[in-house]
């Protein structure tokens, strides 16, 4: 009776974390895209820098303040050494995914970054000179097949924000492959994993946003109309945008690798409902059917890995050692900063 209730316990605990996670997510999109849409705030870089400022306050009262989550402890040299050159990929992702955002629809978008296992594994190929297993790189034909469909048919195709948004995919892999080396020793949650990136991030990128983006936001507070009320929603995206990774780590430990998986992917189809029922960018048959064979392609693609990491803990004694699968650096549960 007791293990009843427990399991039940359990199971509302994921379903309500999963909700929160996917909630927070969709919403920051949606902002996002209405800050430069609605609100005519064509500025991606101050529009990421306000959130890093608000991840690094959220981060330091989370830790410092509320005792969420005991801070780990990184040493000074090591800050600059490793923290520092994962800041400035983990700068890059979000600034790319913003300026992405303000040049093409939500639901392209979001259908190019389910590319980024595809990449993490090319990229681990390519510059790292891993193997992985045939059934690996048939999880990823029908992603590959379902961008290409998606992009090809694309009503509202723009090559710069395609371009931003595939850079991001690879500012992503690159950020998830350098923290196996840099970030050997330190396991971080995404909470510590805030804390010490979002100040380096804002210092990154304070002097571009002012320099590039400052003459262009001043000349929009003085023109347009209702400048309280946008800069209350800009602010709320930030706030949002640290909720969204302190939800993470609810999700993470609630749920199974499959489950989250799943999630993720249920979660991208959700953004692209909701966004295209806000602000109707015309979607074609095609384009929809490209988007859900990659939705799928993604799913198929994290139970093969499950599959390969259960077969790895428990290797065969006729499996030869270095015949293993090795698994690509995406970790089954994803901590998406």
């Amino acid at each position: 009776m007791e293990d009843g209730k427990m399991g039940n316990v359990a199971t509302v605990r994921a379903v309500l974390a999963i909700l929160q996670w996917r909630g927070f997510n969709v919403t920051v999109i949606i902002i996002n895209k209405w800050i430069f849409q609605k609100l005519e705030f064509k500025f991606p870089l101050t529009v990421s820098c306000v959130h890093f400022i608000c991840s690094s306050i959220g981060a330091y009262i989370a830790i410092k303040v509320l005792k969420v989550k005991p801070l780990i402890e990184v040493a000074p040299e090591d800050r600059w050494k490793r923290i520092f050159p994962m800041s400035f990929v983990f700068c890059i992702n979000i600034v790319l995914g913003n300026i992405s955002l303000r040049y093409i629809p939500v639901s392209f978008m979001q259908t190019i970054k389910s590319f980024t296992p595809a990449t993490t594994v090319i990229l681990q190929w390519l510059v790292w000179r891993k193997y992985f297993e045939w059934r690996i790189w048939a999880s990823l034909i029908p992603i590959v097949g379902g961008i290409l469909l998606t992009s090809v048919t694309e009503l509202s195709f723009n090559m710069f924000g395609f371009c931003a948004a595939m850079v991001g995919c690879l500012a992503t892999s690159t950020k998830t492959i350098l923290a196996e080396s840099l970030l050997h020793g330190y396991k971080f949650d995404s909470i510590n994993t805030v804390y010490y990136m979002a100040p380096f991030a804002t210092m990154i990128l304070s002097i571009p946003a002012i320099v590039l983006e400052g003459s262009g936001v001043i000349n929009w507070l003085y023109t347009y109309e209702s400048t309280v009320p946008a800069l209350v929603i800009i602010i709320t995206s930030g706030v949002l945008a640290f909720c969204l990774n302190f939800s993470i780590f609810y999700v993470i430990h609630s749920t199974t690798a499959v489950t989250f998986n799943v999630a993720g992917n249920l979660k991208v189809a959700v953004a692209v409902l909701i966004s295209w029922m806000i602000f109707r960018n015309p979607i074609s048959a095609m384009n929809a059917v490209g988007c859900g064979i990659t939705l799928v392609g993604c799913t198929f693609y994290g139970y093969v890995r499950h599959l390969i990491s259960q077969q790895a803990a428990s290797p065969s004694p006729r499996t030869p050692r270095s015949r293993l699968e090795m698994l690509p650096l995406v970790g089954e549960k994803q901590e998406k900063i």
